[in-house]
């Protein structure tokens, strides 16, 4: 994997359908939109007629949610076929899925479970992994998931076993940056710690999200604003990596698309000020 092979797209937000018509018609000011790879593997229709229209003013990226790439279940061939036709179509940035299972026996369970941090289960993934780049003919990146639980089997830590399956898969990482703040809460870690033992050399994108604090525990909801403390650690991990493209998931109680955008914007003006303060120390 080379890092050079992508692409720098800024500050970018998730396509939405009640943003559609504002897109297409007005054309907004935005680096570049994240699309469910699903909502458009499709043979016709509108779908493909909005994204057609967006692709052309913008860069894309597919971000997938049924790849299952950590399922002992076959990999889906149909699915990774189709998969390969509509990047081929619209020509994303890079396409992304989660270092998770979502479906068993053939049944698509609709959620992002989390898997047991082993060797075994490294080596499982991480073949897997080489064979959907083989089917896509591109690096493909894997995001770290929000988790509720943990496998009382596993040996890694979080951030060891993400980061071995990116080496051994030889893959890029999307490092979701609120799920490492939810987790940290949940399991109690240091989500400093973290971001310090990820590859530098295998991150190319950020996620940022809201997420509901419900006392015990946090929930990864992606229908809030990014709280302070999720600002801080982008912040952290943009010290760490470098600007990278960031992107503002928000998927449910969707506002309008102003406040996604600025959102975007706050975090342009977080990473070229703390870059900016980085050149002024140079002497």
């Amino acid at each position: 994997m080379n890092p050079s092979d992508f692409l720098s797209l800024g500050f970018g937000i998730g396509l939405r359908r009640c943003h559609y018509t504002k897109i297409l018609d007005e054309r907004p000011s935005m680096d570049w939109f994240e699309v469910i790879s699903e909502n458009f593997m499709v043979e016709g229709g509108r779908p493909l007629q909005v994204l057609e229209g967006v692709r052309a003013n913008y860069p894309i990226a597919m971000h997938g949610v049924s790849l299952s790439i950590g399922s002992v279940d076959p990999l889906n061939i149909a699915y990774l076929k189709q998969l390969a036709a509509t990047a081929r179509r619209f020509e994303p940035a890079w396409i992304s899925d989660h270092l998770c299972w979502t479906s068993f026996g053939g049944r698509n369970l609709h959620d992002l479970l989390p898997l047991p941090y082993t060797e075994e289960t490294v080596y499982h993934v991480a073949g897997r992994i080489r064979q959907v780049q083989q089917i896509l003919e591109r690096t493909i990146l894997i995001e770290n998931v929000a988790s509720y639980l943990e496998f009382t089997s596993s040996r890694l830590s979080e951030w060891a076993f993400l980061g071995a399956v990116a080496d051994e898969a030889d893959c890029a990482i999307l490092l979701d940056i609120n799920n490492i703040f939810v987790n940290a809460f949940n399991h109690g870690f240091d989500p400093i710690h973290y971001i310090d033992s990820i590859p530098a050399n295998r991150v190319i994108q950020f996620h940022l999200a809201g997420h509901r604090d419900h006392g015990s525990y946090l929930l990864d909801t992606h229908d809030q604003p990014i709280r302070s403390e999720v600002w801080t650690l982008y912040e952290y991990a943009v010290g760490r990596f470098g600007r990278l493209p960031t992107l503002i998931e928000w998927d449910d109680n969707i506002p309008e698309f102003e406040v996604l955008a600025a959102t975007a914007a706050e975090a342009r003006r977080r990473c070229e000020g703390l870059l900016g303060q980085s050149v002024l120390l140079i002497p």
